[in-house]
């Protein structure tokens, strides 16, 4: 018996990972020094911090250090379940090297127990779609090694697709240059990034105006998805306070592939990651061929 974990990353309803039966760790983060846990938004909602970041309030993260995970591991292993856990994207934080620490402390305590550590290669809706693609295969019933296996298979396969009209955040997270953003935001240059193979943000493309990065983003999933004009699996569009704009990568999306059993998903990009890429941001996801034949 075997029980599947993620991360508030996956920027997902605590309500809709509580129906999948996904337990998740928090993240913590700061809003001008005050200490939060990333709860999915029941805290402090994403609408309320995303205004805070627009009148200029800082923010920051960190790891999950070792003992958290050991606490939100050890209750399972005390039932007599393993653990299949989800991680952020290796490319993105070195917090696996912390769930790896608290595997260790863990299974010399229970013996013949089992902690498996995916490294996803995926955030927010990327990792929330992932994660719920592994849920589904849970229930068909897969073993522990079967679901890890066909994880390290399958994780590849979602694409990640991120656009933002405000540089500010990408600066102070040092993916921009100071100089290169502050020109950037003067002329309203919009960079379309996406998650390559080892998980990291990359920048791909530059546009201007928006309009022209809405229409860009859309077009990755016509050129990238499975089938292409085909496809009719899911597409999950989160955004960080700038809804229509998500809904205009959404509307085109929808006239590129027509066959879409259902209309685009739109969500909201949770805390963590929105603290570092600020509000102004849309993300694409969609199922293709594997990343690293693109790269």
């Amino acid at each position: 018996m075997y029980i599947l974990t993620c991360e508030s990353t996956v920027d997902l309803p605590s309500e809709e990972l509580a129906r999948f039966g996904i337990p998740y760790i928090p993240y913590p983060f700061t809003l001008d020094g005050e200490s939060y846990r990333d709860d999915c938004g029941q805290t402090l909602s994403n609408a309320a911090l995303y205004e805070a970041m627009k009148g200029g309030a800082m923010t920051g993260t960190a790891q999950i250090n070792p003992y958290d995970y050991e606490a939100f591991f050890e209750p399972f292993l005390k039932e007599g379940k393993d653990v299949l856990h989800c991680v952020l994207s290796s490319g993105i934080t070195n917090t696996m090297a912390s769930a790896m620490i608290a595997r260790e402390t863990l299974e010399e305590r229970y013996p013949g127990r089992r902690v498996l550590l995916l490294d996803t290669r995926a955030a927010t809706g990327g990792e929330g779609l992932f994660v719920e693609m592994l849920a589904a295969k849970k229930a068909e019933g897969l073993s522990l090694d079967e679901l890890f296996a066909w994880g390290e298979e399958n994780r590849l396969r979602v694409h990640h697709w991120f656009f933002t009209s405000d540089l500010t955040y990408l600066i102070r997270g040092g993916r921009v240059s100071k100089a290169a953003g502050t020109i950037g935001n003067m002329l309203g240059i919009c960079p379309l990034l996406h998650v390559d193979a080892a998980g990291k943000l990359t920048v791909r493309e530059k546009h201007r105006p928006k309009s022209k990065v809405i229409r860009a983003c859309a077009e990755k999933a016509l050129a990238f998805a499975d089938g292409g004009a085909e496809y009719s699996g899911p597409v999950w569009i989160f955004h960080s306070a700038c809804r229509a704009d998500a809904e205009a990568v959404a509307e085109r999306v929808g006239q590129l592939l027509p066959k879409l059993k259902e209309p685009p998903r739109i969500g909201e990009i949770g805390a963590t990651i929105g603290c570092h890429t600020g509000p102004g941001t849309v993300a694409l996801f969609f199922l293709g061929t594997p990343r690293d034949l693109h790269e």
